[in-house]
């Protein structure tokens, strides 16, 4: 949408929209209707967090995007580390709805910030008459092929072997199946099989998957860890992920500019391998763990790991392709991570062997830790794998768009 009616437009309506869904949420008098609610905010956030991205692609002019991704990488995990916090002081001090009417402010400061510094862009910009209907059938099959498999996952510890496991399970590979197949005879797909002729995206892209996989596992696992077998508060848990927050913030920038000179190999290759060094080091989290030897080493190194590979991850996966795609890699990219993280979540569990009561059991879940963590360093691995033999050690040329490239 963002490609064909213009990334700026689309980017606001998704501001918009995703406001007025957590003020929904805000005044939810039932849990449906915060459900709903929430669904609605999804919608907002899938109209406005690719086109975030596709914004600094058809913003800035190539020598200065792979600098303004690092920021959009950085900034984004602090807005990560942040929300949480301020969300649980809101709770704590007033009322859980108020987490949801933050959103509010933020929100008039984005849209005057958008409509008085971003510039609008389109694909027609680049290429004339690019466009169509949009591929609704694509997006079902999507959307039914990712909920199918996960539900299927996420219920098999407590049902294994029900008819709806089963049910979902070969739904939801049946249709992925029949997004491939739609995808390839669509006239306009939401998903142009071309963009996935270039192999440095389509390797990018399994990066993406492997380290965002790894990555939420590692979050999923580490705060449970703290509380029920650390014996950390949950105030201290999620202070003690600071030092990742506060490393992307400070090198994000950096990093996306020294992949720029050097190219996006040695970055994609160093940043999951120190995600990997980063995971063996939780292993010594444990009953009596020490937060100084212990747990801040081990999220340091994560920072500086995701520091090292998210810009260029980014960066370059937007640069592989026509400009009139930008829009398209953008939300490829961002799909992929959230996919990965989906499916770790919904899968770790079941492989090493947790569920129901067992997350209270504090040495059940240790067993299961120091597993998942095994698994997750593994899937950090095999993104830098991929790196080194896939992707390409140049940097990528800059593609100029036809239209107006403004300096930020």
């Amino acid at each position: 949408m963002g490609d064909r009616y213009g990334r700026r437009k689309v980017f606001l309506i998704g501001v918009v929209w995703f406001t007025l869904s957590s003020m929904l949420c805000g005044i939810a008098p039932s849990v449906p209707l915060l459900i709903a609610g929430r669904a609605l905010q999804g919608i907002g956030a899938a109209l406005l967090t690719p086109g975030s991205l596709s914004l600094i692609q058809s913003s800035f002019v190539p020598e200065e995007r792979a600098k303004a991704i690092g920021a959009w990488a950085g900034l984004g995990g602090v807005a990560g580390a942040i929300g949480p916090f301020i969300g649980g002081y809101l709770v704590d001090t007033w009322s859980w709805r108020f987490a949801f009417y933050l959103n509010v402010p933020l929100a008039a400061l984005v849209i005057f910030a958008t409509l008085r510094w971003v510039p609008e862009s389109r694909a027609d910009e680049v290429e004339p008459g690019a466009g169509g209907r949009f591929d609704v059938g694509g997006a079902l099959l999507g959307a039914i092929g990712l909920g199918g498999v996960t539900y299927a996952l996420v219920e098999a510890p407590g049902q294994a072997g029900t008819v709806a496991v089963w049910a979902a399970a070969v739904m939801g590979v049946a249709a992925l199946a029949g997004f491939v197949w739609v995808e390839h005879r669509e006239r306009h797909p939401m998903l142009p099989p071309q963009v996935f002729a270039s192999a440095q995206f389509s390797a990018i892209n399994v990066v993406t998957l492997f380290v965002y996989a790894g990555l939420s596992g590692v979050f999923f696992f580490l705060v449970l860890q703290l509380q029920v077998v650390a014996r950390f508060s949950a105030l201290q848990a999620g202070v003690s992920l600071l030092p990742m927050t506060v490393v992307m913030l400070a090198f994000s920038s950096l990093s996306g500019s020294l992949a720029q000179k050097i190219g996006p190999r040695i970055p994609l290759v160093a940043g999951p391998l120190m995600g990997a060094a980063a995971v063996l080091l939780m292993l010594r989290i444990g009953p009596g763990a020490s937060y100084v030897w212990d747990v801040l080493p081990a999220v340091t190194l994560m920072g500086l790991g995701m520091t090292t590979v998210v810009p260029p991850l980014t960066s370059t996966v937007l640069a592989v392709v026509a400009d009139r795609y930008s829009g398209v890699a953008s939300g490829v990219n961002n799909a992929v991570s959230r996919a990965g993280g989906l499916l770790a979540v919904a899968a770790l569990p079941l492989v090493v062997g947790l569920s129901g009561a067992s997350y209270q059991n504090a040495g059940a879940l240790n067993g299961g830790f120091r597993t998942a963590m095994m698994v997750c360093a593994a899937l950090f691995a095999l993104g830098a794998v991929i790196a080194l033999v896939f992707v390409r050690g140049k940097k990528p040329p800059p593609r100029r768009r036809s239209g107006i490239a403004v300096r930020c």
